[in-house]
């Protein structure tokens, strides 16, 4: 039998609004690491507009600003995580590992007697 892999899909809501997910996060990673909302856009493959109201989004669900931008200037503008949103981002991403190392073990030990197979 082939070594099954667990998966799993992590968000967060609030009142049956999403406030974090993965997609989420790596659009606020992507601005943190390239500086420019429309490099972390293309590189999602989503539209400028797409993802100014997606942070527009977190940041109304949130209640918190997460990116300040400046425009234009020597070199053209750029943008950067605020603060909260950098702890956001970090907090979130320990949670998805801690998730996942989790979500390995609690598979490996329900399906370890019934499913011959390497433990993932």
């Amino acid at each position: 039998m082939p070594n099954l892999t667990p998966r799993q899909k992590l968000w967060v809501d609030q009142d049956g609004k999403i406030v974090m997910s993965d997609y989420r996060v790596r659009l606020l990673a992507l601005v943190a690491e390239t500086g420019s909302l429309a490099r972390a856009a293309s590189a999602m493959k989503l539209s400028y507009r797409r993802a100014w109201g997606k942070i527009k989004e977190i940041e109304a669900n949130l209640g918190v600003p997460l990116v300040q931008s400046e425009v234009g200037g020597p070199g053209g503008g750029h943008t950067v995580l605020t603060p909260e949103a950098e702890a956001i981002v970090l907090a979130y991403l320990r949670f998805q590992s801690r998730m996942a190392e989790d979500l390995r073990a609690i598979f490996n030990e329900e399906f370890a007697s019934i499913l011959p197979r390497t433990p993932v």
